[in-house]
């Protein structure tokens, strides 16, 4: 790969902020609830409606792919939801057995394709580097959207609610930047600054994901490295030391 101009690394950053504004928030909720896989389990039932999208040869970027990937996340939401209230006791096992069965689904599908493992790492890492104003502009909508409903509801938002807000977010963000930093977006800023006030907790989530995409970006660019993984190691980083002078 080679390295990317800084300036060229706006937009990509811009859409990592993007991501991060209802990524940080929901990300907060899930360990409230203690569901910490339930990003994993929806980000993979997304991937495979866009695995199943592929398999029958249409346009990655059309709108059959994004309904396909819109369907099985929110299809996998819904049930989850189901099972929370019926069986919350094996909640967190419900969501891994979908997890790993959504993640079979979809190498058995890629299995006929010679490009079907480059296809699979690109959903996994992301090509968040590929970034443009439009994708950027699409998911500022959405994302707007749904803060402004999770804002309107506030904890009248419900399980059910809950559940489809974040298949609606996590289906926008897979696509872009990748399952991995999906998970990190989500869970390592909420541990970061869990314990903290609400408002400071948001804030304080923000910031530490937003030098985290910065720091990643830069550093992908400068040496050559994967953006997805070298963010994600960036969120890591910037959590431990935030939680680290949280604690202190």
């Amino acid at each position: 790969m080679t390295p990317a101009p800084l300036d060229l690394l706006l937009w990509p950053f811009i859409v990592g902020l993007l991501v991060l504004s209802t990524h940080v928030p929901l990300g907060r909720r899930v360990l409230a609830r203690g569901i910490i896989f339930l990003d994993l389990a929806v980000a993979q039932l997304a991937v495979l409606g866009v695995v199943a999208a592929h398999a029958l040869d249409l346009a990655a970027d059309g709108w059959p792919t994004q309904l396909a990937a819109a369907t099985a996340a929110l299809a996998g939401a819904a049930l989850l939801a189901g099972c929370e209230r019926r069986w919350p006791h094996i909640q967190e096992a419900l969501i891994g057995s979908t997890f790993v069965v959504a993640a079979s689904a979809a190498v058995l599908l890629l299995a006929g394709d010679p490009h079907g493992g480059e296809h699979l790492a690109e959903l996994l890492t992301g090509q968040i580097l590929w970034a443009t104003p439009e994708q950027a502009a699409r998911i500022a909508v959405l994302y707007g959207a749904l803060l402004g409903f999770m804002a309107w509801r506030g904890e009248r938002l419900g399980g059910l609610g809950f559940y489809l807000v974040f298949a609606l977010a996590i289906t926008a963000s897979v696509q872009l930047v990748g399952v991995y930093l999906v998970f990190a977006s989500l869970i390592l800023p909420a541990l970061a600054v869990r314990g903290l006030p609400p408002r400071t907790a948001l804030r304080t989530g923000w910031a530490v994901g937003a030098l985290a995409y910065a720091g990643g970006l830069a550093t992908s660019a400068l040496l050559d490295w994967p953006a997805g993984p070298a963010i994600v190691i960036g969120l890591a980083a910037a959590a431990l030391v935030a939680a680290a002078v949280r604690q202190r």
